[in-house]
């Protein structure tokens, strides 16, 4: 299927929004306190918070930069606010107030008049009138000044980069990490936000992409700085409908308490602090009102500096789970009463949340499993694992090993353990709103459930105990194999859990992993083919995971159009008619080019790939090839079907029309893993050379190396040219293959106009033929 990875916007719709719009505000804080931010009316934003800290400060975000929204939706950047006016109605509590030392304080980040990096400190209340928890405020750009007096520095208003509105506890020590006797909650409102005077305004994206069949994916961990509605702006705007599952997170959305130090877990409190608790209300009522049907996802996972050490899993000698995240995060024992009591208080606080919001509860219980460290060793032995063993269970040393008939009975009873606990936060959920309906899912993770490396780890991991029906819908994860190319192994993988947990395809969901930081976003391509699989096998919904990294790398999953007609769009026959040297070959690319007051080109390349074009007419040599030529256009249904075309100027593999050698072009390096192997072919040299698709080659010309090492067999060819290997080449082992290949194409109208006298006459007809694309 079609994607798009987009920048910029390039002449897509735009609207206007009025500069400040309270939606585009974010929130930043320091651990361990929290703050949210939500909108409470078109021109109003509350800010919750609670300081655990003397010296916690949350910071009120406005940057002239829009740096989270997708490309396509995001607003123009414009740091001037020379003529810009800003007011609103400030009112709050448990704050130190406007008028007090430390009280909120406008940071300006930007440029001074010479061009120099500066930062302005411009004290609210010097711009205001009232008292210090009810106040109007009025900020002119153009006049501001820095200073506790504001008689200080004017503020260059022409480069701003971001504005800063600080909120501190009542008791503030700057700097100091000493915790507070009690958290501190405390809030603020702006009402009436208005920018009046020149640049008021603000262009932004404004499209909306036609429902491309797919949900979407939100945590609350990484967009806890942002309002919700500007998260459901986004999904809408990109095409996603239906459900969008949300993930709690580990680290942000509980109470916490401070203990020996540090700041833990606090099980006694209410399951949301209240800034969680506000924003999740807000998100809620605003998928609901913009139709969506949201599922609250909770993990058995937790930053490990906020997780209580008696919950915690641990390995035979002591060592607690750790994950690969910075800072860790620890995995809840599923034999541990209280954390199992507090992740069953969470489902339940959460159930409500999504009953007050009039959305149906649909809850997900994601990656539930006993941790399995880089040492491959089960970490089945905390305290309370143990008590629920047996007292002293077998040590499993390297799950890879081959085990003893107690240590797989050991691991078949730490999987009943996981069902156990499952179950009842699954029934904790449903009780909550019984007599109504919840409907709760179940995720797993098959790379690491079903690791071909430890076998035996499923009898945990994947227990019987979550055998259909229960759950309402099983939902399946594969990303390290899908973007690793182990095609064999998700094929395996589903092939087992279909045959264990009983789900059919139409009960699975499928989530289709995400772009880490950093990450190639050539790993968009391989996401996408993931997706289009998930559609083959009947997935009941198909979910982007996730929308931050969406908006990061400008994904755009465009559309799938259904024909109505049950034929086949391509009929792998080839045109009967070989082309003659006055047949004509157009390759063409797509180029918006802009020019600007002054001259300069602005050029985008559309297409990252050239489309072909052909006149297949003057090839037309005799009243028989013209006979030939109106059946086949009459079995095509003109347009409608599409078929193969040989190009004479570039067919092969070898140069343009050379004889195929297993040396010519470089399909990939193996890794050990990566089975599947599509072919290509590359024109040019080095990072420009343009890498083309080849989906309908020629199989009998087709030969493959690698290694340097001729394969005859081993390997097969596959729908739209790809090669599968029986086991994956050796990592940094060479894939090459040389091959003859066909242009999948078809008539570029439906009417064919043939004269024949004019043929008679030696007036070749004009037939356009055009590429198609097809997905890979």
């Amino acid at each position: 299927m079609a994607f798009w990875l987009a920048d910029a916007r390039e002449g897509q719709d735009s609207d206007w929004i009025q500069r400040f719009d309270p939606r585009f505000w974010t929130i930043d804080f320091p651990r361990p306190m929290m703050a949210s931010a939500v909108v409470t009316a078109p021109d109003a934003l509350r800010i919750d918070a609670v300081f655990m800290a003397a010296g916690d400060l949350a910071g009120l975000i406005w940057d002239s930069e829009d740096k989270l929204d997708h490309p396509l939706l995001a607003y123009r950047t414009d740091r001037d606010y020379t003529g810009a006016t800003l007011s609103f109605r400030w009112r709050s509590s448990g704050l130190v107030p406007l008028d007090g030392v430390n009280g909120p304080t406008l940071t300006i980040e930007g440029k001074d008049a010479a061009g120099g990096p500066r930062t302005w400190y411009v004290r609210l209340w010097n711009y205001a009138e009232g008292t210090g928890e009810d106040a109007l405020v009025r900020i002119p750009f153009r006049t501001l000044a820095a200073g506790w007096e504001g008689g200080g520095e004017p503020v260059h208003p022409a480069a701003i980069d971001r504005l800063f509105i600080s909120l501190v506890p009542p008791v503030f020590v700057p700097g100091s990490t000493v915790p507070l006797a009690a958290p501190v909650e405390a809030w603020a409102e702006l009402t009436g936000i208005a920018c009046t005077g020149a640049r008021s305004m603000l262009e932004i994206g404004d499209v909306l992409v036609p429902a491309n069949g797919l949900a979407c994916a939100t945590a609350y961990d990484d967009s806890c700085n942002q309002t919700p509605q500007r998260l459901i702006r986004n999904l809408r705007g990109l095409g996603y409908r239906g459900s969008v599952l949300h993930y709690l997170g580990m680290s942000h959305f509980f109470p916490l308490a401070a203990q020996g130090g540090g700041f833990l877990v606090d099980p006694v409190a209410a399951a949301f602090c209240k800034p969680a608790d506000k924003w999740h209300r807000a998100y809620f009522a605003a998928c609901g009102e913009a139709g969506y049907s949201p599922i609250a996802s909770l993990s058995y996972e937790l930053l490990a500096q906020h997780c209580p050490v008696a919950w915690q899993q641990r390995a035979f000698d002591g060592s607690p789970a750790r994950t690969g995240w910075v800072p860790p995060s620890a995995l809840l024992s599923p034999a541990n009463a209280d954390a199992m009591t507090w992740l069953r208080k969470v489902g339940q606080s959460t159930a409500a949340m999504m009953q007050d919001a009039g959305v149906p509860v649909r809850f997900q219980i994601g990656e539930p499993w006993w941790w399995v460290d880089a040492q491959r060793r089960i970490c089945i032995y905390d305290d309370a694992a143990r008590a629920a063993l047996g007292g002293t269970p077998p040590e499993i040393v390297d799950l890879t090993a081959s085990l003893t008939a107690p240590q797989k009975a050991l691991l078949d009873s730490a999987g009943a353990l996981l069902a156990a606990s499952t179950a009842a936060l699954r029934d904790a959920v449903r009780t909550a709103v019984a007599p109504a309906d919840a409907e709760v899912l179940l995720l797993t993770f098959l790379p690491t459930v079903l690791d071909p490396a430890t076998p035996e780890a499923l009898r945990a991991n994947l227990p019987l105990g979550w055998a259909s029906p229960a759950f309402d819908r099983l939902q399946v994860e594969d990303y390290d194999w899908l973007t690793a190319g182990k095609a064999a192994s998700r094929r395996a993988g589903y092939a087992l859990v279909n045959g264990r947990l009983g789900y059919p395809p139409a009960e699975q969901d499928y989530l289709a992993g995400f772009v880490p930081a950093g990450a190639s976003r050539e790993l968009w391509r391989e996401i996408d083919l993931g997706i289009d699989e998930a559609l083959v096998r009947g997935a009941h919904e198909t979910f982007v995971w996730a929308l931050p990294q969406v908006c990061r790398d400008g994904f755009v999953r465009l559309p799938q159009f259904h024909e109505d007609n049950p034929m086949q769009a391509f009929d792998d026959i080839a045109y009967p008619i070989a082309l003659g040297r006055d047949a004509t070959v157009t390759p063409e690319f797509s180029t918006s080019v802009s020019v600007t007051a002054s001259g300069f080109e602005r050029r985008n390349s559309l297409w990252s790939n050239a489309r072909l074009r052909f006149d297949v007419g003057p090839g037309i040599r005799s009243e028989h090839e013209l006979g030939q030529l109106i059946a086949f256009f009459r079995a095509r249904r003109g347009a409608a079907r599409g078929f193969r075309l040989r190009d004479p100027t570039d067919c092969s593999s070898n140069a343009m029309i050379g004889t195929p050698t297993p040396d010519d072009q470089l399909l990939g390096l193996g890794n050990g893993a990566k089975t599947e192997f599509a072919l290509v072919k590359r024109y040019g040299d080095g990072e420009d050379a343009q890498l083309r698709r080849i989906t309908r080659p020629r199989a009998d010309s087709l030969t493959v190396q690698v290694g340097g090492v001729v394969q005859t067999s081993g390997w097969v060819l596959g729908p739209l040219g790809v090669i599968t290997f029986a086991a994956a080449p050796a990592a940094g082992a060479e894939v090459r293959a040389g091959f003859l290949f066909d242009v999948p194409v078809r008539f570029a109208e439906d009417n064919l106009q043939v004269s024949g006298t004019s043929f008679a006459a030696g007036e070749a007809p004009t037939v356009p033929v055009i590429e198609v694309r097809e997905a890979t």
